[in-house]
């Protein structure tokens, strides 16, 4: 990771959970990273904690709207300006509604497609055209997937649908950055279940919140941190070798 410290990392839904991880592994790293969310006072409270800790690098607290173009593209802006650029791009952001397709509302459905599937293709296209601007031949571009790209599980059919999408995108991604003969590297990776608050925002509003909470007691779940070490491994690959795919489960739950 030598070669990251003091470069600028841009790390969306850095609020809590997975995201918040990754600000911090990073930061841990010597990376100036920007993290963003709409709750930026979570964001906030994470670099103190980073800058307390005496971390080598600087967590950056960015208010961003990810189902607002205009707001992403502000957000660009401001790290070309304050930083220069976007050399790591980790889209992380991604929510889930319970929401089926026989019986699901239509604006779940978009809300769904905005954030994990047309913010994260905004960002992708702006942080590439960052690095292409100020000729980074080494960067690295990194999406959030989950296991749930290849299997759909009941109420979550759309929600895996966006995953299907990041899989698609994530090796689109790869073809075209190989096609324009650059060396920025695309990964994507799929984390099982994750011991964080996702599932339980999911189906806040619905019959199976206790059913969740109840699960989560009993099994054995991935924590946020194993997943910001995955992605530390796909940037600490040595320069001529790309970590295309990564998928990790619990030993006790693989594949459930």
């Amino acid at each position: 990771m030598e070669r990251w410290r003091g470069r600028v990392a841009l790390v969306t839904g850095a609020s809590v959970g997975i995201g918040a991880e990754i600000a911090k592994a990073l930061v841990l790293h010597g990376m100036k990273v920007v993290g963003c969310a709409r709750d930026v006072d979570k964001i906030k409270k994470l670099s103190e904690e980073c800058r307390a800790a005496g971390h080598s690098g600087v967590l950056v607290p960015y208010k961003c709207d990810l189902t607002n173009e205009e707001e992403i593209l502000s957000m660009f802006a401001y790290i070309k300006v304050q930083h220069q650029g976007v050399d790591v791009c980790i889209n992380n952001a991604g929510l889930a509604h319970s929401d089926t397709l026989l019986n699901g509302k239509t604006s779940a459905w978009r809300n769904m497609l905005d954030v994990n599937v047309i913010a994260l293709s905004v960002c992708t296209r702006e942080a590439y055209q960052s690095m292409k601007e100020r000729n980074v031949d080494n960067g690295h571009i990194i999406n959030i997937n989950s296991v749930q790209r290849v299997v759909s599980y009941a109420e979550t059919h759309f929600y895996t649908a966006t995953k299907f999408a990041v899989t698609a995108l994530t090796e689109a991604l790869r073809q075209e950055l190989r096609e324009v003969k650059t060396h920025i590297r695309a990964t994507s990776i799929s984390p099982g279940v994750v011991n964080t608050e996702f599932a339980l925002r999911q189906f806040a509003q619905t019959e199976f919140v206790s059913v969740i909470a109840e699960t989560f007691k009993n099994l054995t779940s991935l924590e946020a941190v194993d997943v910001a070490q995955a992605v530390i491994y796909a940037l600490s690959a040595p320069p001529h070798v790309e970590v295309g795919d990564v998928q990790i489960q619990p030993v006790e739950n693989w594949g459930e």
